[in-house]
């Protein structure tokens, strides 16, 4: 079945509808002190959304994104949208901690929109550049997760910490809409069952050694930022720093230079670069903690920290689609089901891991945390840097 091409006006809409659900479950992360003194609960309380938040991003993951193998794609983002929208209205008039946890749960299931939206914008491209248009995508969907906390500080400060949902809301209504009137309709030419579809996930984790591998440095790469991502609210609010809900979005703003490097690290794959561009994206990532450590007391050392270990999460995922897609280009959304499952899987055991780290050993032992799972990263490099010698 043929597919329509897409041209870089859509691809740019499709890059703001994937920052927009994925940057929901990230609201939560500079505000965790405001939720704590509003809803009467503890910090670490507060914190538990941002696990909940991902934690049911990659439920949504493994049994949702699948469907874009066998449905219309485009029907399939927009529902799953509107859904979502669904979550940050919970959110946004929740009277407590339990209607939060449930509105934040909503939401991060059926933001997976992003993940359908994803390798719909591969299948939707010119073969030949398919790496910029994943790039320019993901570079939306990751500008979303950083600009969230920014957005989210900011909005708190004027109108308190539900503001942010409330107006994500509306907007991801006013977008789905229009991505439903601007994209075609998308389908996988072979109609296959749903039960089909989820068996056949680990069939292809069985079958291709570096879905495996990538999957695995996936996973150890987001579990290493999550930590720090899960903390950073109640360090920069602490003693040290004393700073507000929009001081500590705006740091989050700072990252956005790092989300350059998405689409930089898509134009190096398509030109054969990926390894290079992998290693060197690991090596930062393991770099980044030294000066994170240092902004336990210095604040130029905590934001230099920060936008290094967000240019390196991202040069190391978005390197991935050159290898994970092509492994089988009618199974996209499996594939992609599979890769983001362990990347979100590996968030939420490195958001716990980070809370629990805090509470033992305050902010040496988060980065401490990190700095052990971005040397795990290395052992997943070199594994897939193995494999693909080995020809698989």
């Amino acid at each position: 079945m043929f597919e329509a091409r897409i041209g870089t006006p859509a691809l740019l809409l499709m890059a703001v509808a994937s920052g927009l659900c994925v940057g929901g479950n990230y609201f939560n992360q500079p505000l965790l002190h405001s939720i704590a003194l509003d809803l009467r609960v503890s910090e670490s309380t507060a914190s538990l959304t941002v696990t909940i938040a991902q934690l049911s991003y990659a439920l949504g993951l493994l049994l949702l994104v699948p469907l874009g193998d066998m449905l219309e794609r485009r029907g399939l983002a927009v529902g799953l949208m509107l859904l979502a929208a669904l979550g940050q209205f919970t959110s946004g008039w929740a009277g407590g901690i339990v209607m939060l946890c449930v509105g934040v749960g909503i939401a991060g299931l059926f933001s997976v929109a992003a993940q359908v939206l994803v390798p719909m914008a591969a299948a939707l491209s010119d073969p030949a550049r398919s790496g910029r248009a994943v790039g320019l995508v993901m570079s939306g969907l990751l500008t979303g997760i950083l600009a969230a906390r920014s957005v989210a500080g900011l909005l708190s400060d004027y109108g308190g910490w539900t503001t942010v949902y409330r107006v994500s809301g509306g907007l991801m209504l006013l977008v789905a809409l229009v991505l439903w009137r601007v994209l075609p309709a998308s389908r996988n030419p072979r109609r296959i069952a749903y039960g089909e579809v989820l068996g056949s996930m680990l069939t292809l984790l069985r079958r291709y050694p570096r879905l495996r591998s990538r999957s695995l440095l996936a996973g150890l790469s987001f579990a290493s930022v999550s930590g720090m991502f899960a903390t950073m609210a109640l360090l920069l609010s602490g003693p040290a720093h004393r700073l507000g809900d929009a001081a500590i979005g705006l740091i989050g703003l700072t990252g956005a230079a790092g989300a350059l490097t998405a689409t930089l690290a898509g134009r190096w794959a398509d030109r054969g670069w990926l390894q290079v561009t992998t290693g060197a994206s690991v090596l930062l990532l393991a770099l980044s903690f030294l000066p994170l450590w240092l902004g336990a007391t210095s604040l130029p050392a905590f934001v230099l920290g920060f936008v290094v270990i967000d240019a390196a999460l991202q040069g190391i995922h978005i390197s991935k689609q050159n290898v994970v897609y092509a492994l089988l280009p009618e199974a996209r959304g499996r594939l992609n089901a599979v890769y983001m499952t362990a990347y979100f899987i590996g968030a939420a055991l490195g958001s716990a891991a980070g809370s629990l780290a805090w509470q033992r050993a305050a902010w040496p032992g988060v980065c401490g945390l990190g700095l052990a799972m971005a040397l795990g990263c290395a052992l997943a490099w070199w594994w897939d840097l193995r494999l693909q010698r080995a020809g698989h």
